[in-house]
């Protein structure tokens, strides 16, 4: 067997270092930047299999609604009679800040819906097995602090 000069080495373990390295911040939060859009899609589309299909089995999902804690099947339970009958949501991303560390992500988005209009959905996301999944999403009702008064006023009626 003939030895590797020292330049061949050295290409030949960087290469080799590329191919094993894991990938990097902005590609991991490039894959969740297509994952919240994809999931936001399918939602609005109607799709229940992409939509429910890129949450983790143990994921919890928090509604705008006091009452609206949902695991998994819960929430599952919820969408399915709509996505049935054609009918889904569209919650439009207008900005989105991600953090990765390791196996682990969250993220914050504020989002634009016709009937609610300004929104935030927050989150966290999981990898396992190589793949991103929600495990905790939560939507909020962005209300400005000079009417906080008056909708939590509204509420207690």
């Amino acid at each position: 067997m003939k030895a590797l000069s020292t330049p061949l080495l050295v290409l030949a373990l960087a290469t080799a270092c590329r191919a094993t390295a894991p990938p990097s911040s902005a590609d991991e939060r490039a894959a969740i930047e297509r994952l919240l859009d994809g999931w936001h899609a399918a939602a609005s589309r109607a799709d229940g299999p992409g939509y429910l299909g890129a949450m983790d089995d143990d994921a919890v999902y928090l509604g705008t609604d006091p009452g609206e804690r949902w695991t998994l099947a819960e929430f599952r339970a919820f969408c399915e009679p709509y996505f049935a009958r054609g009918t889904g949501w569209t919650y439009e991303p207008r900005e989105r800040h991600v953090v990765v560390e390791g196996d682990l992500a969250w993220f914050d988005e504020r989002l634009w819906n016709a009937k609610y209009g300004d929104c935030r959905g927050t989150g966290v996301l999981r990898r396992r097995d190589g793949a991103w999944k929600l495990a905790h999403y939560s939507l909020t009702l962005l209300i400005p602090n000079e009417k906080a008064a008056a909708v939590v006023e509204l509420v207690r009626r």
